[in-house]
């Protein structure tokens, strides 16, 4: 096989690993927010909000951005050798997004804006541990995660708000 080859068979795998990761990452996002619609809609547009309040539409493109990131952040890691930091990059990984599908649910559809912060605290650490563990294997799979870590800490200073403001 000829080095263009192994480039081409590489970059192959890397990108049907990169689909392979992202399809299922933004589809259970979209379910989780399609679970919540009902509630943006009456309950939290009736809630006070603070000046920070980004609109409503704003959401599922960021989210989505952030998801595709996600999933190309996980495909890397899963495209690396199998060993024990690997193992705990994909637990994290996949612990962290567990956590996140589950404060949409606390958040808009029990509204338990308190406990809904303390979960985004909860995770926010994971994310943080989940970084740092990616970075280990490879620095650019980390650093895609960093606009997710930014965006769930505005989100987390968003939820307390709410919290503290109804």
């Amino acid at each position: 096989m000829t080095d263009t080859t192994n480039i081409r068979a590489t970059n192959t795998n890397a990108l049907v690993r990169g689909i392979a990761c992202s399809v299922p990452i933004i589809l259970m996002g979209f379910l989780s927010g399609m679970s919540t619609t009902s509630e943006i809609a009456n309950w939290y547009s009736q809630l006070q909000k603070p000046s920070f309040n980004p609109p409503n539409f704003i959401f599922g493109p960021v989210w989505s951005a952030l998801y595709i990131l996600m999933g190309i952040s996980l495909s890397i890691i899963i495209g690396k050798r199998s060993n024990r930091i690997r193992t705990i990059s994909i637990t994290l990984f996949v612990i962290q997004f567990a956590i996140n599908l589950c404060w949409s649910y606390i958040f808009f559809n029990l509204h338990q804006t308190g406990w809904a912060f303390i979960e985004i605290i909860c995770m926010w650490l994971t994310i943080l541990a989940m970084i740092i563990s990616f970075y280990k294997i490879h620095k650019t799979a980390a650093l895609l995660q960093i606009p997710y870590l930014i965006w769930v800490s505005f989100a987390s200073i968003l939820n307390y708000s709410i919290y503290v403001l109804n």
